[in-house]
């Protein structure tokens, strides 16, 4: 495919990923969704210090300190997101699609795959990696639980998890050690995928409800 395809220009960023080419995927998608994350942070800091300066003076700055973590830390950004045109159906979709993802047993690829999954799906960058990162800490979590469930499900042996067996195992045989590693996290990465088809449209359907609203009242959100 040529940069002169009209495809390439019409969307240069999903063109780039299709090559699945390391260093366009760094050069010019990334960038794009950093610039991206860096507009909702501008727009997320303007709604602070309008909900600031409607309580009054005196009291911005005790206000907050009193917000919770959860208004600031999502509220605000997806007001912001929803203001600079963002629909409540697309947020919907990109939140859970970033959910999903952000919690795969393969440790270290949320973001990169947030970033290619919205850009293909034409979903929201920065919606999807909010809800990626604020779903991190399950990811940890997850990650021996769908080990074993990807153990159990294609009926391979079970994962040892004693520091000494994993190193017992490693030093007598490592083609084999790496080869069981591999079908461990491959039958894990099968369960999840199983688990992400069936949950992210659920997942979607609730939020798009609760987005319209907060659509419908962004005026008044940080009153």
């Amino acid at each position: 495919m040529s940069n002169s395809d009209p495809y390439c220009t019409k969307y240069p960023a999903r063109w780039t990923l299709r090559l699945t080419d390391r260093k366009k995927l760094t050069y010019s998608v990334l960038p794009r969704a950093q610039s991206i994350l860096r507009e909702v942070d501008m727009e997320t800091t303007i709604l602070e210090e309008e909900s600031d300066t409607e309580i009054c003076p005196e009291t911005a700055a005790e206000s907050a300190r009193d917000r919770s973590l959860l208004y600031r830390r999502v509220v605000l950004p997806l007001v912001a997101l929803l203001r600079m045109g963002a629909t409540p159906k697309r947020l919907a979709w990109s939140i859970a699609v970033g959910l999903l993802i952000g919690i795969n047993p393969v440790l270290g690829t949320t973001t990169v795959l947030c970033f290619a999954v919205a850009i293909l799906l034409r979903l929201n960058v920065a919606a999807s990696q909010l809800a990626n990162h604020i779903i991190y800490p399950l990811q940890l979590l997850l990650f021996v639980p769908f080990l074993q469930l990807g153990s159990y499900v294609f009926h391979t042996a079970p994962v040892p998890f004693s520091t000494r067996v994993l190193l017992e195992s490693a030093r007598k045989d490592p083609a084999e050690f790496v080869r069981r590693i591999w079908h461990w996290e491959w039958h894990a990465l099968l369960v999840w995928t199983a688990i992400a088809l069936v949950l992210t449209p659920l997942i979607a359907l609730a939020l798009t409800p609760a987005l319209r609203k907060l659509s419908a009242f962004k005026g008044r959100v940080g009153a």
